[in-house]
């Protein structure tokens, strides 16, 4: 079967300095596939050459069987491929909701819109609390609630989740795995993970390739690499 998303030996660097050397995964639909790795390892480069914000310079990105690579960002989202970028970006001045609403900017279903507002509502029962409240005074782990809401108000076939645990406390991370974990099972959203904490990371997903100065150095089952020795002294240093 074909996969969803195929990389084949992308490169791409900025100012002449290598972030991605060849770099070849996959991700079949209904999957969720972990990218693991130090920081400068190349993790959040992947998804930058998936949705179009860096040019890659040598290689191909296919997306169902398409050639993505060189396609406008914003039509990289209509195709349905949704990013939540590293750092938790809401609009600090704007309601829960209009922060919502503005995940469905392409959309015009207006029906299925609500639908899609009381799912994302019943899967973040914070942030049907904090519903009028502006985005600007939730905590850490509320923001990345709502950013990753935000991004499924857009019904993405693939959701691109850069570094949602970073700087959230413990408690708040382990709801945002179990989200992760519905998304993908429930919605049935395939979903890229970037994450530093790679035991939690190897926890939720199915598939995880562990990359290095811009390079794949071990791939595998999930759960087959947290029992890797390689992976356990390298990368197991995270906390669920």
């Amino acid at each position: 079967m074909e996969p969803l998303l195929h990389l084949d030996k992308v490169e791409l660097y900025y100012d002449h300095v290598y972030a991605l050397k060849g770099v070849s995964i996959d991700l079949n639909e209904g999957e969720t596939v972990a990218l693991i790795g130090a920081n400068g390892a190349g993790k959040s480069s992947i998804l930058r050459a998936i949705t179009g914000l860096n040019p890659i310079h040598r290689g191909e990105v296919h997306f169902q069987g398409s050639r993505l690579d060189g396609t406008r960002a914003s039509d990289i989202v209509k195709l349905g491929i949704v990013m939540v970028p590293e750092g938790r970006r809401v609009f600090p001045y704007m309601s829960v909701r209009d922060n919502l609403l503005m995940g469905a900017f392409t959309r015009d279903d207006k029906a299925a819109i609500k639908q899609s507002l009381d799912g994302v509502l019943h899967r973040f029962p914070r942030l049907k609390e904090r519903y009028s409240q502006t985005a600007g005074t939730l905590s850490g782990g509320e923001q990345q609630m709502l950013v990753i809401g935000r991004a499924l108000m857009a019904k993405p076939k693939l959701l691109l989740l850069d570094e949602p645990s970073l700087g959230i406390a413990p408690k708040l991370v382990q709801d945002i795995a179990r989200s992760i974990l519905a998304i993908n099972r429930d919605e049935k959203v395939s979903v890229l993970l970037v994450e530093q904490n790679s035991r939690m990371a190897l926890s939720i997903s199915h598939r995880a390739y562990a990359l290095a100065t811009g390079n794949v150095v071990v791939a595998g089952q999930s759960k087959d690499l947290l029992k890797d020795e390689r992976i356990k002294a390298a990368y197991l240093g995270g906390e669920i």
